[in-house]
């Protein structure tokens, strides 16, 4: 059993990285699922993540909505790559088409 001192040290906080942190996102081959949480004032939201290599990345329902868009003139879209710009609720996300 290890000490609280050794927990300590070999700790790692768990955390939900950004879409935009990836170098592409391959969206055949992804799959979306649910997470639950709850924002600074306790109350519960949901939101979707893609998980890769163990770790969860984040996917804001603005980008779904531009991967839509895209995918309606170009339905063969395969890879796309997301930029952010801004913080907080001034986050932007833009969507480019890679293939």
């Amino acid at each position: 059993m290890p000490t609280i001192k050794e927990a300590a040290q070999r700790y790692v906080p768990q955390t939900t990285r950004n879409i935009a942190d990836l170098p592409e996102v391959n969206i055949e081959s992804m799959q979306l699922q649910d997470r639950d949480g709850k924002d600074n004032e306790g109350i519960p939201f949901s939101y979707k993540v893609v998980v890769v290599n163990g770790e969860e990345y984040r996917i804001p329902g603005s980008v779904i909505g531009s991967i839509k868009g895209i995918l309606e003139k170009k339905p063969s879209l395969k890879r796309i790559s997301v930029s952010k710009t801004g913080q907080g609720m001034q986050t932007r996300y833009t969507v480019i088409p890679l293939e």
